[in-house]
């Protein structure tokens, strides 16, 4: 069922999303669409907390600009726990009350990614020298 609604976005959106290519290796664009919820994020990980840390601040520095300019309904975690555990920071957006099983769920999460992405991508590419610097 994740294979097909995935497969079903690249084919409705098909975008070369950024993602794991942020060209730092601590920072990550994620979509998750999972049983209760849909969300996209910039995710900050690393062994090094002072490296994580680094790069929060950065991102950070920037909310009043993501806030007002790309996402108003952004939220901001700076110890944000993982399903599996792992503790990351995260940027997110996130629609709620929406199933991956629920294929009448689709449409709407589509909508809400590829819009919601497209944001966090334009402000990520716009701000990526002032994030790495």
């Amino acid at each position: 069922m994740r294979e097909e609604f995935w497969t079903s976005f690249g084919k409705k959106y098909p975008h070369k999303w950024v993602l794991y290519h942020t060209g730092i290796k601590e920072v990550q664009l994620k979509f998750t669409f999972n049983t209760d919820l849909a969300q996209v994020s910039i995710d900050i990980s690393s062994a090094d907390e002072v490296i994580q840390e680094y790069y929060f601040e950065k991102i950070y520095a920037l909310r009043t600009i993501l806030k007002e300019e790309y996402l108003p309904t952004i939220e901001i975690e700076k110890n944000y726990l993982l399903p599996e555990g792992k503790e990351v920071s995260r940027f997110y957006v996130q629609l709620d009350s929406v199933n991956i099983h629920n294929k009448t769920h689709w449409p709407q999460v589509f909508e809400f990614l590829n819009n919601n992405m497209g944001q966090l991508e334009a402000f990520f590419i716009e701000y990526k020298d002032y994030i790495e610097g």
